[in-house]
């Protein structure tokens, strides 16, 4: 495994004082060794904390006058809890809490179980601060990492002051086009490129930002065995796994959504891994709360130790109030059971955005000038513009007609994002058009008028009746 890991990664060293740290556990040590303040002066005695519980027989409800919890000081003297403010507020291990930890590897355990002994889950920042970290660990200066050829920006956007630069593979409705891959790598020439073959391939398989595809089992396993094949490390970047929407747009709000059950999720790549080349990223910013900032990584053991020696001397581990927080929320009040039934909730939630969204597009955008598929997980749609109709096409080209629709649309008072900001290579010609839209945030009931907006600055642009 040393030979994928960057010259930083690689000579990464134990930090000195968090080894010290470890010692703390004991009862029955007296510490004048580490420069942590006592729990004493942290002036937080306890946190109150009221949530939502997802009733079994309807996962539409979410009840919010019954479950509420509690997190005190010292809630691990007499066994009140596993853990607490004393221990999430002082300084912790590259890890991230082991109360944590623990319970998101039983997780992963049960949902993607990898085929292969030598795994590990460790806690992050969040999924930008661990594709950062992972940017650092296995790729150099002067070299290229493979990407989808319309991308989650801020993928690029790490990679890019690391000196790394991103090759876009072909899309088509699921995802990577696997021959465009092969064709990629198969042909790839060394002194032509300035650099060696890429053996890092970042990708969002389900609910894709920003196309909305998601990967089948087929093509995943497809990708999979062409990343063995060249020896590719998958950096697997999958916050709306859980959120794997119902496969037909409802005709209206009133019919019933049903969720998909956790033995119907999709297989990640993490389950297809059986060469321990996959970096799983998952987050909790996408089924709880961005601010959150935390998320794990599921690697094999060389990994997940070599981003713990990261970790040592930048993050440390997530916030301790966020730690504290998920461990009381996830371990002790809605357990695994209760988890689920909150992905349940999003499911059905987004599903019914999703929908609204869509019937809004079909009731308002031109079908002369604008398409899109029906998204199958996560948050974004993925609308394409046969731009050549546009009647000054050929003097003004795809990027002017672009930013002229961007234009027209937030001037109406319409916010879409323009496909050329997920391109990794800028300096590609734009040759199709495409518009991320968000079907998360904005009630359904004002998704009709955003679409009108959006439906009217098309015909302005492309002059249409």
């Amino acid at each position: 495994m040393t030979d994928v890991l960057s010259r930083e990664a690689a000579t990464r060293q134990s930090s000195i004082f968090q080894a010290l740290h470890r010692h703390l556990d004991a009862n029955d040590v007296l510490s004048l060794g580490p420069g942590a303040p006592s729990p004493q002066y942290y002036p937080f005695d306890h946190i109150n904390v009221q949530v939502p519980s997802i009733p079994s027989s309807d996962a539409a409800k979410a009840v919010w006058d019954e479950t509420s919890f509690t997190i005190n000081k010292y809630d691990m003297k007499g066994g009140k809890s596993g853990y607490d403010l004393s221990s999430a507020l002082t300084y912790g291990q590259g890890t991230g809490a082991h109360q944590l930890v623990d319970f998101v590897t039983e997780l992963t355990k049960f949902v993607h179980d990898p085929p292969y002994q030598h795994w590990k889950c460790i806690m992050t920042g969040g999924n930008t601060s661990a594709l950062e970290l992972a940017f650092r660990t296995f790729t150099e200066r002067g070299t290229y990492a493979l990407a989808d050829e319309y991308t989650y920006a801020t993928a690029f956007e790490c990679a890019n002051p690391l000196g790394v630069k991103m090759i876009g593979i072909k899309l088509d409705e699921e995802g990577p086009i696997p021959s465009d891959m092969d064709d990629i790598l198969s042909s790839w020439d060394e002194q032509k490129m300035g650099s060696k073959k890429p053996h890092v391939l970042y990708t969002v398989p389900t609910g894709h930002n920003p196309t909305g595809s998601t990967q089948s089992t087929q093509r995943r396993q497809e990708i999979y065995n062409l990343a063995s094949k060249h020896d590719i490390i998958i950096l697997e970047d999958d916050p709306y796994y859980f959120l794997q929407l119902a496969g037909e747009v409802a005709k209206d709000a009133s019919e019933l959504i049903k969720p998909t059950a956790m033995a119907d999720l999709l297989p990640s790549f993490l389950k297809l891994d059986v060469d321990g080349r996959v970096y799983r990223m998952d987050s909790c910013s996408k089924i709880l709360a961005p601010g959150l900032r935390t998320g794990w990584i599921t690697a094999s053991a060389q990994i997940t130790e070599r981003i713990v020696r990261a970790h040592e001397i930048s993050l440390q581990q997530p916030s301790g109030f966020s730690q504290a927080f998920l461990y009381k929320l996830f371990a002790e009040q809605w357990k695994m059971e209760g988890l689920f039934r909150w992905f349940n909730h999003l499911q059905i939630g987004y599903t019914t955005r999703r929908d609204a969204l869509m019937r809004a597009c079909e009731a308002n955008l031109p079908k002369e000038v604008a398409s899109w598929n029906v998204p199958k997980a996560g948050v974004f749609g993925w609308v394409r513009i046969n731009w050549q109709l546009h009647p000054s096409a050929e003097m003004l080209g795809p990027k002017d007609i672009e930013t002229e629709i961007w234009n027209a649309t937030a001037k109406a008072g319409t916010l879409i994002v323009p496909g050329s900001w997920f391109q990794p290579d800028p300096t590609l010609t734009l040759s199709t058009m495409f518009f991320r839209i968000n079907y998360a945030s904005l009630q359904p009931e004002l998704m009709p008028e955003a679409t009108k907006r959006f439906g009217d600055a098309l015909r302005e642009s492309f002059q249409l009746k």
